[in-house]
């Protein structure tokens, strides 16, 4: 039986490099590297247009590569503007908010994966429903009762929101149903508790799973716009996203600081991005995220 597999083997080889023929990559490369230029595109070009002066973004016909280095829009975005403290603001609420996340999520995907209690598939198709909710629709009724707990026009009004998430319990319930039961029957065999098994055995085969819900939690947290634009007028307060809202205006746009600020604040997500990049494809290859 071995000989005739390996005789198999050696057949298809030469079949297998008959079909991709002259090209040394997959066929598929052909189709997928000038969609990720496209995609790559405007963040080339917002990077480029960063160095530019106004004269030279608003020339006609436009000017695409810049003809000297200028450093006038990351100088006007440093200096003009409280660049330092925005930073800083959305630094602690994606920390705050990206450490919560963490912690609550996988406690409660863990609870909705393997605890069994009175009304459990019910309470996490609840939470899952409120996904389907947009978010213009809470913004009043979150409004209404920040203000009532006084913390509407303060920081904590932009983390609080994002201290957990419906689709982050949804991620690690999945995944921890994903992990096969024989390992945590054999902690609690050792003496461990539910609460040992799960720290000491589940959370470290967890790494995956929770690096991803971190890069989404992360993405999210540090884009969100609509929420603290509406909940936070005081400009000590204000995240970079909302910070960078004062550039632009109905009569005039410094498109030059403009755009050195969404280089400023595009740089730590793509930097955090490439250091989870395999366990973000390890996650969505391996966690139960089809169902």
């Amino acid at each position: 039986m071995s000989l005739l597999r390996t005789v198999e083997i050696k057949e298809s080889a030469p079949v297998a490099r008959k079909r991709r023929g002259f090209l040394p990559f997959s066929g598929w490369h052909l189709l997928l590297m000038p969609t990720a230029l496209l995609f790559a595109l405007p963040l080339v070009q917002m990077i480029l247009t960063s160095f530019m002066t106004d004269a030279e973004i608003n020339s006609f016909p436009p000017h695409f590569i810049p003809t000297s280095i200028n450093l006038s829009g990351y100088q006007g975005f440093l200096t003009e503007s409280l660049a330092p403290r925005w930073l800083l603001n959305t630094v602690i609420v994606a920390t705050i908010s990206v450490t919560s996340h963490l912690i609550l999520c996988s406690v409660a995907g863990y609870g909705y994966a393997r605890l069994k209690f009175r009304g459990r598939n019910f309470g996490f198709f609840a939470i899952v429903a409120t996904i389907m909710i947009p978010t213009q629709l809470l913004m009043i009724p979150t409004y209404v009762m920040f203000s009532k707990i006084g913390v509407v026009d303060t920081l904590a009004a932009a983390f609080i929101p994002w201290l957990t998430s419906a689709f982050g319990i949804f991620l690690m319930r999945q995944f921890f149903l994903s992990l096969p039961k024989e390992l945590e029957e054999a902690g609690h065999i050792d003496g461990l508790s539910t609460f040992g098994v799960f720290r000491r055995i589940v959370l470290p085969l967890a790494k995956p799973a929770l690096a991803t819900l971190a890069v989404f939690t992360l993405l999210n947290s540090w884009n969100d716009l609509i929420w603290p634009l509406t909940a936070i007028s005081n400009q000590d307060n204000f995240t970079i996203q909302v910070g960078l809202t004062t550039f632009q205006g109905m009569r005039r746009t410094q498109w030059s600081v403009l755009m050195a600020g969404n280089v400023v604040a595009t740089l730590p997500l793509i930097v955090g991005f490439l250091m989870a990049q395999k366990q973000f494809v390890a996650t969505m290859t391996f966690s139960g995220l089809k169902g």
